[in-house]
Order: structure tokens, then C-alpha cells, then sequence
């Protein structure tokens, strides 16, 4: 195998070893004593889209109140400004 293809294979893997770690940490973060919290996320640190952006770490200004990330139950409230965002799934 010559120099230029063990390159690009290698790049290839820690690629994709780094987007399988990103989407595994998002997933497991949506588990369990999680709740989503929004108007408290730093821009470009939400954890999923907006009506404003389609998709996670795009929104532009801090504080957005469409922006959400996840945060353990209970802490969302304690938070000024933060509001608990019900899950589609979730009933009242």
C-alpha cells in the first residue's frame, strides 16, 4: 500500500470514529433524567434545529428561546431564564 491511500484511509477512520462519538454522546444524553431546557443555550451550542436553523450548534445568538440543549431534571427551573420544552412524545 503506498504512502498517499494509508493517508486518506487513516483520515477516514479518525473521521469517522469522531462523528460515531459525537452522535453517541447526543444519543446518550437524550436518555434517561434528562429534560430538554430552552433559553439558556450559548450560540452554536444547542443540541438540535429551531424554526430559525435546521440543525444542532447552528443557532446565532445566546439565549434563543427556541433554542434547547438537555440538562438532568430538575435543573432547567433553577435556571433564570430556562423553560422546559415538552417532548413531542410527552402527554399532559
Amino acid at each position: 500500500m503506498n504512502t498517499t491511500n494509508q493517508m486518506i484511509r487513516t483520515a477516514f477512520a479518525g473521521l469517522l470514529t469522531v462523528g460515531l462519538a459525537t452522535a453517541t454522546g447526543q444519543a446518550l444524553a437524550a436518555k434517561g433524567d434528562n429534560e430538554k431546557c430552552a433559553g439558556i443555550v450559548k450560540a452554536g451550542k444547542n443540541d438540535c434545529g429551531t424554526s430559525k436553523t435546521a440543525c444542532a450548534g447552528t443557532i446565532k445568538n445566546d439565549r434563543d428561546t427556541e433554542a434547547w440543549i438537555y440538562v438532568p431534571k430538575g435543573t432547567c427551573e433553577r435556571i433564570a431564564g430556562g423553560e422546559v420544552v415538552a417532548d413531542k412524545g410527552d402527554k399532559k
